[in-house]
């Protein structure tokens, strides 16, 4: 009976041992988890805040609405929970501003109208919300996205196509003009042709 005893202690202090080493390595892991994901999000802020702050040294973005833009992703995970589907639509929605925002300043640096782009990035900022719980779901889901999009200016292209219109139709009314001229001779040559 005691050697059952013994037998009994010995496998519940192997089962014991073994609980703790395999609980203990779980929680390696979500540490490992937890210090990734966090990671992550620290060098995604980074970027963005580094690429903001390089807007407000060109003056592209006014000092005092820095801190609007980088609420965006400061304030992600206010309401949201931290998983790895909220990461992904963090990082998807600050490259599509950092995108959108450089692509514009490229375009404006061809035209040379970067007040235009300027403005348009006040008018963005006013936008924004002033409440950390604001930034939610549906935010940067749906309401994001859709200020994004409405930084925009006008192309080159367009600018160039329409004075290139109205270079043609001046043309075209010159040609007209002459066409007509040419069509109806002066009244006294006319009237001296009749009289010969």
């Amino acid at each position: 009976m005691t050697y059952i005893v013994i037998v009994s202690i010995v496998l519940l202090i192997t089962i014991l041992g073994v609980y703790m080493v395999i609980e203990n390595n779980r929680q390696k892991a979500r540490d490992a988890e937890k210090r990734i994901f966090n990671e992550r999000v620290k060098d995604i802020t980074g970027l963005y805040k580094r690429k903001i702050s390089e807007y407000v040294d060109c003056k592209l973005i006014r000092p005092k609405h820095a801190p609007k833009f980088n609420a965006i992703v400061s304030n992600f995970f206010v309401v949201q929970s931290h998983n790895d589907e909220n990461l992904d639509r963090l990082e998807k929605v600050s490259e599509l501003l950092l995108m959108q925002i450089g692509s514009e300043l490229n375009k404006c640096r061809n035209n040379d109208n970067l007040e235009l782009l300027s403005e348009q990035l006040f008018l963005f900022a006013a936008e924004l919300p002033s409440t950390g719980i604001a930034y939610n779901k549906t935010f940067y889901a749906e309401v994001l996205p859709a200020l994004i999009s409405r930084i925009q200016t006008p192309d080159t292209y367009d600018a160039d196509s329409a004075n290139q219109n109205a270079d043609a139709q001046e043309d075209e009314t010159d040609i007209e003009e002459v066409n007509s001229d040419q069509d109806n001779p002066p009244v006294q040559r006319h009237a001296a042709d009749i009289a010969n």
